[in-house]
């Protein structure tokens, strides 16, 4: 049964009755909330969940999604800049701005930035965003998501200045590590953020859409470049600095305004607050049977259970009891993206150059792989839509990324090698495809409903921290892998990455468990009890068959007696 509802003192808000109100004539009041009350609430709450569809999810929480994609849309801004730092090794202005001359074959006079500065430029990045990885596992925690957000979409706006007035590599060194803090903060708190704002029917398809995010991003960057190929200034590459100014000012509006997660505000004891902020998420129009106040008590009740199994919130806690299993497996997901030849893919453009191809059909292949990065994600929801689960998803994805990698490293015993360059290109962009279909786009759902509530922002942290330092060895691989100054494999780096994503593959099949259809506290629940990755799925759980401590929900209803009373005053 809905709630009663009640215009707030504005007028223009409409809002369900405060926790402190009685939910059906003659009933407790949630001042007074026992502990059989909480967890009836929550069943009901779970219930819904369970049985709400696809459509029903999308009529009733259509304000989260758009919340969502606006606070996603931050990734953009990474996957602009990455998309410049990788692409601009094969741009001739660029080169000859920050690159050194060198005679090639034909004896022509040629500019290439040394293997140490790509490898140092493209891991400077990194470098910065696991400092901001660290930064944000206690500040987002403390403050909130909206306020992390817009400070670092500020310190955007001054960092982006360095990158526009660079005039050595060095320069570019030091934008790209203090520009990758505030990315840092954005790689997890827009999946932590996309996962607590809605449902279980809706968790797989926002969490992914991060991953489309990152495909607009590279996107806009290769087309960017591409649109000034034929200058021959500096302004080539300024100009491809500069429109990352476009990103952060609206996106600081927008997100001023947009409301704080439920969930963040439940484990803070902020009842009142994450109950309006509920309510601002969904729609008037409801024609299911949401409840606020069983969808906060369902909060109450996952947070309970939590701290029930989870004592602490410290980073060393995710490597305490059961959470150091789930951490692990985070870790590894997001690991997996670069160890099954993702980062080799990011080289793409230089590589079809060194493959054979010339400047204008490298940048053509590369903007047909970035195209296929965002096709992908929603040809990833078409299979998430059809039933086809998480860690199905995954383990087939490696084995055709496998596949592939072997065709390519075969691909350097061609003779003609005109052909093979445009074969190597065509199976890149298959590769890509296969990639966005399966591990690319599935890992965001993945780390967002396998780590605990109480410990998600450190759990996604530690995992993005781990792919970060894998980024960073590839980083540094690749490229002496791929120059032709170097170790220039070619074609043959492809059998590398083939053995690596053997491997991975080997290890999802035996840890990486099936989460879909879970909500957070069944997932707690199956972890608890150590139930094996590949039982997951068929395993039958009530997690209102446990036993929650009375003095652990009493803080419960502690915090909502001095919630609902704070609202008075």
């Amino acid at each position: 049964m809905a709630s009663p509802t009640e215009k707030n003192v504005d007028g223009d808000v409409p809002t369900q009755a405060p926790l402190g109100a009685l939910k059906e004539e003659g009933a407790a009041s949630r001042d007074n909330l026992s502990l059989g009350d909480m967890i009836q609430n929550a069943r009901t709450a779970t219930e819904n969940e369970h049985s709400m569809t696809l459509l029903q999810g999308l009529k009733l929480y259509p304000k989260a999604i758009a919340w969502s994609v606006l606070i996603s849309t931050c990734i953009v801004m990474e996957g602009y800049d990455i998309s410049l730092v990788n692409n601009f090794y094969a741009f001739p202005q660029f080169n000859q701005k920050y690159g050194v001359p060198s005679i090639d074959a034909d004896g022509n006079v040629t500019y290439q930035v040394p293997a140490a500065w790509q490898a140092g430029l493209s891991n400077g990045a990194v470098v910065g965003e696991i400092i901001g990885l660290l930064v944000n596992g206690w500040v987002s925690e403390r403050y909130g998501y909206r306020y992390t957000v817009i400070a670092c979409l500020t310190l955007l706006i001054a960092f982006t200045t360095i990158f526009f007035t660079a005039q050595t590599v060095v320069h570019l060194q030091v934008a790209e590590i203090l520009c990758g803090i505030p990315w840092g903060v954005f790689q997890t708190l827009t999946i932590t953020y996309a996962s607590e704002v809605c449902p279980v029917a809706l968790r797989g398809y926002l969490t992914t859409y991060i991953n489309f995010c990152w495909g607009v991003g590279q996107i806009i960057g290769i087309g960017v470049i591409m649109g000034h190929l034929s200058r021959t200034d500096e302004w080539a590459y300024r100009i491809p600095y500069a429109l990352q100014w476009m990103w952060p000012a609206p996106l600081i509006v927008g997100i001023y305004f947009a409301p704080e997660s439920p969930w963040w505000l439940v484990r803070t004891g902020k009842l009142e607050q994450a109950k309006r902020s509920l309510l601002r998420l969904t729609s008037l129009n409801r024609e299911t049977d949401f409840d606020a106040d069983d969808t906060i008590a369902m909060m109450v009740h996952t947070t309970a259970f939590e701290k029930k199994i989870t004592r602490g919130a410290s980073y060393l806690d995710c490597f305490k009891g059961v959470d150091r299993r789930r951490t692990e497996i985070v870790c590894m997901c997001w690991a997996i993206q670069n160890l099954s030849g993702n980062s080799f893919s990011n080289y793409s453009t230089y590589f079809l150059q060194q493959a054979g191809l010339s400047n204008d059909k490298a940048y053509s292949f590369a903007m047909g792989q970035y195209a296929i990065n965002c096709v992908g994600v929603f040809g990833a929801w078409a299979l998430i839509t059809f039933g086809i689960g998480r860690r199905t998803l995954y383990l087939y994805g490696l084995a055709g990324l496998f596949a592939m990698l072997l065709i390519l490293g075969f691909l350097g015993l061609a003779e003609d090698r005109n052909a093979a360059s445009l074969a190597t290109g065509s199976i890149m962009l298959v590769w890509a495809l296969c990639y966005q279909l399966t591990v690319g786009t599935v890992c965001y759902s993945l780390v967002a409903e396998i780590s605990t509530r109480r410990l998600q922002i450190k759990t996604v942290v530690l995992g993005r921290i781990l792919y970060n330092v894998v980024g960073i060895i590839c980083g540094v691989l690749t490229p002496y892998m791929l120059n032709p100054t170097a170790w220039n494999w070619g074609n043959y780096a492809g059998f590398f990455w083939a053995g690596s994503c053997f491997l991975c593959f080997v290890y999802t099949y035996f840890r990486v468990p099936e989460p879909t259809g879970r909500t957070f506290a069944e997932l707690d629940l199956l972890f608890e009890k150590k139930i094996s990755a590949r039982k997951f799925a068929e395993t039958e759980v009530d997690v209102f068959a446990e036993n929650i401590e009375q003095d652990v929900v009493k803080d419960y209803q502690d915090q909502i007696v001095v919630s609902h009373r704070e609202t008075k005053v």
